[in-house]
């Protein structure tokens, strides 16, 4: 279904940007193969798009060179990374950590980051352009869970800690609905 959409008055960028910052998300590495060899992109902008079937969707910057390597039929990986792999999280998003190697294993040939939360690897089934991004939707084809540890979180710009107790009411029939 498309609806009409009317031009948005201009927004500040910076505001935008900031404004979007308040939203915590959790830290992940979406690893790849460039030309045969493991590679990676940290990224925020990840989330789940369907239960039935399984879908999954990373948001990647035009100018990423990410882009260059994923297209529809190709796999990815997605690494929730935890607190302890926040040298990880910069290394991938592009400030190298001086002397850090990855010891990647692979699963359907796709690099995986040993130590993360989850992992879960996809084929991509459509690309969309919006704005200034391409929107990667994948079909979900492998599942892991780790360790219970406590996530990376991106907020305000910045990694931050999660301090959080757990809850005495548990919303496993809650969440059931989604």
């Amino acid at each position: 279904m498309k609806m009409a959409v009317s031009p948005t008055p201009a927004l500040d960028s910076r505001m935008f940007r900031n404004v979007m910052g308040r939203f915590p998300t959790g830290v992940a590495v979406v690893t790849f193969l460039r030309e045969g060899e493991p590679a990676g992109i940290t990224v925020n902008s990840f989330l789940p798009v369907s239960m039935d079937p399984p879908l999954v969707l990373v948001s990647l910057r035009r100018e990423s060179s990410a882009i260059h390597h994923l297209d529809v039929g190709d796999r990815y990986a997605v690494n929730v990374l935890s607190e302890a792999q926040q040298s990880l999280g910069a290394h991938f998003a592009g400030s190298p950590v001086a002397g850090l190697t990855v010891a990647f294993s692979r699963q359907q040939d796709v690099p995986l980051i040993p130590g993360s939360l989850a992992h879960i690897v996809a084929r991509v089934v459509d690309v969309h352009e919006a704005g200034d991004h391409f929107l990667y939707i994948a079909a979900v084809e492998y599942l892991w869970q780790g360790n219970e540890a406590q996530p990376l979180i991106f907020y305000s710009g910045r990694y931050k800690q999660l301090h959080a107790h757990d809850p005495s009411t548990h919303f496993d029939d809650v969440l059931e609905s989604w």
